[in-house]
């Protein structure tokens, strides 16, 4: 995490945050429900700043520095926003079908290797409820801010980050199928950021495949799902049905007085 934490305070690491905040709150602002988790990159990114479920919560993945001290013992100063829980991504805390929106800002760029990744993907569909939304952002290697040196610091040592076309290749094995995949940070001069928005408006039509950031929408498609409708609703009777014959209960010899 301390890798990550200080390359986010550098320029290019700023100008992501700003990126991904902005994938977040335009995606999350139309998902509706009751209950969304965020999980990491909590004192970073609110990923359900724009989102209106009543019920929101923000995960850590290691203790926020408002639950640690410093070596004399006093809280450290500048604490990290309030979280809810600490928890990892291959172990949620949640029952199976429970949550309708989940966002992993980072979460796979911080697993160790692809079969951590694989299992939080796995972790976040079974707690996912059907139709549940799933918004994933991570950092590409291939990507002209790796050419600049922008992304130096960016991922731990060793660790071999999750791009897109991982992420589509980890998904296969799950219920979530990929909707749609977000591109950022085109451009090629770390120290002109001022102009990386415009950069990015290029290169989201000349060299997609070439940008630094992606934000992921994948969606839980249940298999075998059976939609239930109300119990209210019966099927309507088949035209030309033979109509029953009423029958009558009346005494026999009251029909033979008549």
């Amino acid at each position: 995490m301390n890798g990550l934490d200080n390359w986010l305070k550098t320029p290019p690491g700023r100008y992501a945050l700003a990126w991904e905040q902005a994938q977040f709150d335009a995606v999350v602002a139309d998902i509706f429900g009751y209950h969304a988790l965020q999980l990491g990159l909590t004192a970073a990114i609110d990923a359900l700043a724009a989102n209106r479920m009543p019920h929101r919560w923000r995960a850590a993945l290691t203790a926020p520095d408002e639950m640690q001290a410093d070596a004399t013992g006093a809280p450290a100063a500048n604490p990290a926003p309030r979280v809810a829980l600490i928890a990892g991504p291959a172990a949620l805390p949640f029952p199976e079908a429970s949550l309708d929106l989940i966002a992993l800002p980072h979460t796979l760029d911080l697993c160790p290797d692809p079969q951590t990744a694989q299992a939080a993907l796995h972790e976040a569909g079974r707690a996912l409820v059907h139709e549940g939304c799933l918004i994933v952002t991570g950092i590409d290697p291939i990507s002209l801010w790796r050419l600049s040196g922008a992304l130096a610091g960016a991922s731990p040592a060793g660790n071999k980050p999750v791009t897109p076309r991982r992420l589509r290749a980890l998904l296969r094995d799950t219920d979530l199928e990929l909707q749609a995949v977000r591109r950022g940070g085109h451009g090629f001069a770390p120290c002109a950021w001022r102009d990386e928005a415009r950069l990015d408006r290029w290169g989201a039509h000349l060299w997609p495949a070439l940008g630094a950031l992606w934000c992921a929408i994948a969606v839980k498609r249940s298999r075998g799902a059976i939609l239930v409708g109300p119990a209210w609703k019966t099927q309507p009777a088949a035209a030309g049905a033979q109509a029953g014959v009423a029958q009558r209960t009346e005494p026999m010899a009251d029909s033979l007085s008549r």
